[in-house]
């Protein structure tokens, strides 16, 4: 009796490769921070050796280059994706607040920002704080005013879920602020009733 053997496991496109390999990079950047993280550990997340992602990538900075890219496009994504109405800047501020459920995105994003005197790092950096801006205008009913403190309070949310601010409530000084920032944030709030969080 011959051996019955199942089909041979296919290889990864390198597309699909390139995608494991920004998953893994994701995470160790925002663990580790670009000084704190090297290729080599990016490849051993990705189940990759570490020549391989250098090849694919040219560098480590290259590779933060391209996570950190693909983080803002998913913050403009997101934002361009709510549909334009009345009253729209809360559910802008719902959709961004979906982005932030996994802690990755919003770490990523502060070591960018962090990392903005790399020159190209740095207009990348601008280009999407502008680009948000621009949208949260829009959606605020044309008020400045009220885009700047959407962006803002955004910046801040993110510095809160860099530093696990919601796990440490119990520090002293922590359950007010956090109550504050996170729980009434002009991201949840009704623009017709500002004082009310929905």
């Amino acid at each position: 009796m011959t051996p019955t053997t199942g089909p041979a496991p296919q290889r990864m496109t390198r597309v699909a490769r390139r995608a494991q390999v920004l998953r893994a990079a994701r995470s160790a950047f925002a663990r580790g921070g670009y000084a704190g993280t090297s290729t080599e550990q990016v490849a051993r997340a990705a189940g990759v050796s570490q020549p391989y992602v250098v090849r694919m990538f040219g560098g480590k900075r290259e590779l933060f280059r391209a996570v950190f890219d693909d983080v803002c496009d998913e913050v403009i994504a997101t934002f361009e994706s709510v549909p334009l109405a009345p009253g729209s800047g809360s559910a802008l501020g719902d959709a961004y607040l979906g982005l932030l459920v996994h802690r990755d995105l919003p770490r990523v994003l502060m070591h960018g920002l962090i990392a903005g005197d790399d020159p190209e790092i740095g207009a990348r950096a601008r280009a999407v704080i502008a680009r948000a801006f621009e949208i949260s205008q829009r959606h605020w009913e044309g008020s400045a005013e009220r885009a700047q403190a959407f962006v803002a309070e955004g910046l801040l949310i993110n510095v809160f879920l860099a530093v696990d601010a919601p796990e440490h409530r119990d520090e002293p000084g922590m359950a007010d602020l956090v109550a504050r920032v996170l729980d009434s944030s002009i991201l949840l709030t009704d623009p017709h009733h500002p004082e009310e969080p929905r």
